[in-house]
């Protein structure tokens, strides 16, 4: 049995792949389970699948779950997450949400530990660090976006096969076709309906804001070894194709199916084999019917243009975008400012920053936390 260790497992990745796992007791064991403050949900975890180790991000929480479970062990905080990514697991499922999901990563992988990746900011972030860790350790890196996982996919059989580019597919998210003047009456309950997929809060104003397809472009640079201008994206609002890859000969490659988390998630933990799943299929004749695609409009959501920018620049221009981003967008959901304060903020951010290069781990918290540190600066 492949033992499995998930990072977030409250979230709406965490909870999905219990349920593939769920569904496969046969396959797999749960080694480790974490989670922020869901304790409640966690709890209900535990009795389920009986891990060895727990983590809260509260000392309190811990304690509590230790008394409720004295045959687990607890444990709280960064120092509990690296614990879980390293402890006696095959594969390390990465749902956390946000920077905090790089160091786990980071430690997990020189613990030998391959990598169940849903946590984009460890390669926007880390991308060079993580990607020579992995090649260095030889550990495999599975993508779990339904994105990165379908362009897997599509180069699977084709290792050293030249491609013309990548085709990043993007939903639009529930703004696609506004102008500007109209983003900027947008509310917190517009932005966080989102017309395909069920997710996280963070995520689901990424995708309002398109941040989380730029986010997914520099991720793909790294995944995939591909240059910033091999990487386009086309916004997909069926959701149906959920990317592809264009080779030199002009052939197309793409990966269709239903907008249901559980099936990327199913192929990283059970890689090199796909495994059996009782969830409806695609109907073509239904959703599958009529298919249509659109060029972004950068000059709108311009956090797609920061990201390739970012890519451009290098160093610590991808960090300190990621940064700035997930204060912005916890600023918004608290509603202190405004939905198209974000990405005005972030243009000010790049505009001033002034580059690190060559940065090991400390230096990509560092320059990270210096840009929690100095957002006010740049907020109006």
């Amino acid at each position: 049995m492949k033992k499995i260790t998930i990072l977030g497992s409250t979230g709406s990745i965490g909870t999905q792949t219990l349920d593939v796992i769920r569904e496969n007791p046969h396959l797999f064991r749960v080694s480790a389970l974490t989670c922020g403050s869901n304790t409640g949900l966690l709890a209900k975890q535990i009795e389920e699948f009986g891990p060895e180790l727990v983590v809260t991000e509260k000392e309190e929480d811990a304690l509590r779950l230790a008394g409720e479970f004295p045959e687990v062990e607890v444990s709280w905080g960064r120092q509990g997450l690296i614990d879980a990514a390293c402890c006696g697991c095959d594969m390390v499922l990465n749902a956390l949400v946000g920077m905090r999901g790089l160091e786990p990563t980071y430690y997990a992988i020189q613990a030998g530990k391959d990598i169940a990746l849903a946590n984009k900011e460890t390669l926007v972030a880390g991308g060079s660090l993580i990607m020579e860790a992995a090649r260095r350790k030889g550990v495999k890196i599975l993508p779990v976006d339904s994105e990165h996982s379908a362009i897997f996919q599509c180069l699977e059989g084709n290792t050293g096969r030249t491609f013309n580019k990548i085709l990043l597919t993007a939903s639009g998210g529930p703004f696609r076709g506004y102008s500007l003047e109209q983003l900027e009456k947008v509310t917190l309950k517009q932005a966080l309906r989102h017309p395909k997929w069920t997710m996280g809060a963070k995520i689901t104003i990424d995708s309002a804001t398109m941040m989380n397809k730029g986010l997914e472009v520099i991720e793909a640079r790294w995944l995939f070894d591909a240059p910033a201008e091999k990487i386009q994206i086309l916004v997909h609002p069926q959701s149906i194709v959920h990317s592809a890859v264009e080779f030199e000969d002009k052939s197309v490659i793409a990966q269709l199916g239903v907008p249901d988390m559980r099936i990327p998630i199913s192929l990283a933990l059970g890689y090199p084999d796909r495994l059996k799943s009782s969830q409806p299929g695609l109907d073509f004749f239904g959703q599958g019917a009529n298919l249509t695609f659109e060029e972004p409009d950068k000059s709108v959501f311009r956090c797609i243009g920061f990201a390739y920018e970012a890519i451009k620049e290098g160093g610590s221009f991808p960090v300190v975008l990621n940064g700035a981003n997930e204060v912005l967008v916890d600023l918004f959901l608290k509603e202190k400012i405004r939905f198209i304060d974000i990405q005005n903020t972030l243009e000010r951010v790049m505009d001033r920053h002034r580059p690190e290069y060559d940065l090991d781990l400390e230096g990509i918290l560092g320059a990270d936390r210096r840009i929690r540190e100095s957002i006010k600066e740049y907020l109006d």
